[in-house]
């Protein structure tokens, strides 16, 4: 029996990486005399593309990509390592790769940020391949990002499922008509998820497993 290759987000579905997220993109707005936003609006910023998010604050292009450096600076020193693994997904992720899935990275973070978290997690090499956003911002949004993933692995929408915990995840999935798992353990909550139109939801990340039985 062939199983689904399940493609999962990374921020907010496999790492609560709240801390390091915002005390990185706190840390951009000031190195450009910025003010920074609060703390409850900057856990908005956890899931679109840095771009996507810094734009409307900033509107210059040039002062754009000077935060998006500055981000990426206290990001490689100190971000990328702040961050807790959710409670129960390891033993998922064991448990999915022993019943015979494929796993998969696809996450709007740049490609060698996430590749840097994954080798440090204790269950990162199970998963066959990470894709991420490119440094240039070229290849950033889900859409986009889940084709390269299927180019990548060689697969078709109907052998894949996404799991993420934003919209953007289930998003991406539903472009491609492939089915998605919406997790509630993140940061988009069980409103933004029904409302773009999760097929399922898990509670908990043991819930994967009944829902992929």
């Amino acid at each position: 029996m062939t199983r689904d290759t399940l493609f999962f987000d990374l921020d907010g579905t496999l790492i609560d990486s709240a801390v390091g997220i915002t005390r990185c993109v706190a840390y951009a707005l000031e190195q450009l005399r910025h003010p920074v936003p609060a703390d409850a609006e900057l856990r908005r910023w956890i899931g679109p593309p840095l771009r996507t998010s810094f734009g409307p604050l900033l509107k210059e292009p040039r002062q754009v990509e000077l935060a998006v450096e500055h981000y990426r600076t206290r990001f490689e020193s100190h971000g990328w390592a702040e961050h807790e693994v959710y409670e129960g997904i390891g033993e998922a992720v064991e448990a999915l790769h022993a019943r015979g899935h494929r796993l998969a990275i696809v996450t709007a973070k740049n490609e060698p940020h996430a590749r840097k978290i994954i080798a440090h997690l204790p269950f990162g090499h199970r998963f066959e391949d990470v894709i991420g956003s490119t440094i240039d911002g070229s290849l950033s949004h889900k859409p986009e990002l889940i084709a390269e993933a299927m180019h990548r692995l060689s697969l078709a929408p109907e052998q894949c499922l996404m799991i993420g915990d934003r919209h953007m995840d289930i998003d991406g999935a539903r472009h491609h008509g492939m089915r998605n798992i919406g997790v509630l353990w993140g940061f988009g909550g069980e409103a933004e998820l029904r409302q773009a139109g999760a097929d399922h939801l898990a509670t908990r990340p043991p819930d994967l497993r009944a829902l992929l039985a």
